[in-house]
């Protein structure tokens, strides 16, 4: 069925869920299981050590996230996690085929409807690029 999932998550309670749910699939069907999070951009002008002190600071929010997954995940040795810079969607597509994932794991914050389609969430953006199955846990 499913090798390779890989879940995006960014340290909201809906995107642990999402990780939970991930994890308990991947277990059961022996699937390898990659989780993702993305962090800004750090604008190069910004200069040393300023960059360095920002870079710092977006890869230890990144780490944090990383670790929270990893409670919500327990025990399971096929886990593997990655902090990567840019946009949300963007880092979940690129690492989906990196990863040549078989399912794409994402949180979502109960938008429904117009807003929906207003706000553009990462999730949407995923599910409509997506060259695999894409899960929205709620």
């Amino acid at each position: 069925m499913f090798k390779n999932i890989l879940v995006g998550v960014d340290g909201s309670e809906p995107s642990l869920k999402a990780v939970e749910k991930a994890a308990e699939l991947a277990r059961t069907v022996g699937a390898h299981l990659v989780v993702v999070t993305a962090f800004d951009p750090i604008p190069p002008y910004l200069g040393s050590p300023y960059f360095e002190e920002a870079m710092a600071r977006q890869t230890e929010k990144a780490e944090e996230i990383l670790e929270k997954a990893k409670e919500r995940i327990g025990d399971f040795a096929d886990v593997e996690t990655e902090a990567i810079e840019g946009a949300p969607a963007e880092v979940i597509l690129s690492a989906a085929d990196v990863h040549k994932a078989d399912l794409i794991v994402l949180g979502t914050r109960g938008i429904s409807g117009i807003a929906a389609l207003l706000l553009g969430s990462e999730a949407l953006k995923v599910a409509s690029h997506a060259k695999c199955p894409v899960m929205l846990v709620r």
